[in-house]
């Protein structure tokens, strides 16, 4: 089922039609995916309304968003980029690792997001974001996995220079990410997804930049969830995200890989589409 919040109301969509729903995408979340389900189905006994790409909208607003690492060829060319390292971290495999980023700079589908006012070397970032529909404490990978209510895209924008400077103090990034995520289209409920190995794709301008394939993970959604969870507390509707997708995921991992900063930086008027196989397509520009 794809749950989408449209122009018209919450909805569920099926083909170039949508069918309205009672309540609101958080609070279907809320549910948990079986509950939903039927609720969905429900709603699809009703009228259709046709709708358009115009009318989708960002499909909710979570509690909290968390952005994990889980690429190792993406750690590698990133460090040389934006730490001046080489290698990947020890540390990096003994848990899947995540900052929370800021749930009240969120961005849909199509909409353009600002660039940070003093960067000069901004970026995208393609990744995969799992939808938790049950509260959660110190989850365990059986219970984590069968929290989990569906998928979507996610778009992290990253100011590189900005980041670069401010991780040298050691706390992780802040400035840097905090001004723009985008998520969407819509989201695709768990049971539509019995593989994973969904093939990733980003373009700026209409240029592949970056080709990768979601099987890659060194960490599962179900391991980020219940790592996220432990000795904690996970909300249904947390958003929790795969971290960037290797094969030039995002720009940064090229920069690292060629030396330079090629391709180069996106300016105002960049067009970013990233497409991943069962999810659709979340496209965004900079102003």
């Amino acid at each position: 089922m794809r749950i989408a919040q449209l122009r018209q109301g919450p909805a569920v969509l099926d083909g170039d039609v949508a069918h309205l729903l009672p309540a609101s995408v958080g609070d279907l979340i809320g549910l948990g995916l079986e509950r939903a389900l039927d609720v969905g189905e429900q709603a699809r006994r009703t009228p259709a309304v046709p709708f358009t790409e115009a009318d989708l909208l960002l499909p909710y607003r979570p509690p909290s968003v968390r952005d994990f690492v889980t690429f190792e060829s993406h750690v590698e060319g990133v460090r040389r980029s934006i730490d001046h390292a080489s290698g990947v971290p020890e540390a990096w495999y003994d848990a899947p690792q995540f900052y929370f980023t800021n749930p009240h700079a969120l961005y849909g589908p199509g909409e353009a997001i600002p660039r940070p006012l003093t960067s000069r070397a901004l970026d995208f970032e393609m990744e995969v974001a799992c939808v938790v529909g049950t509260e959660l404490r110190s989850a365990a990978l059986e219970e984590a996995e069968a929290a989990i209510f569906g998928y979507t895209i996610l778009n992290d924008w990253s100011a590189r220079d900005l980041q670069s400077r401010e991780m040298q103090v050691g706390l992780g990034p802040a400035k840097g990410k905090d001004f723009a995520t985008s998520f969407g289209p819509w989201i695709v409920t768990a049971d539509e997804l019995p593989s994973l190995a969904l093939d990733c794709k980003a373009y700026v301008n209409d240029v592949l930049i970056g080709h990768d394939n979601l099987a890659n993970m060194h960490f599962s959604f179900a391991e980020m969830v219940a790592h996220a969870s432990r000795d904690s507390v996970v909300l249904a509707g947390d958003l929790l995200a795969s971290g960037t997708t290797g094969g030039g995921g995002c720009l940064a991992e090229l920069w690292g890989r060629h030396g330079a900063q090629h391709p180069p930086p996106l300016e105002p008027g960049d067009v970013v589409r990233l497409e991943v196989e069962g999810l659709g397509t979340l496209s965004g520009s900079v102003r």
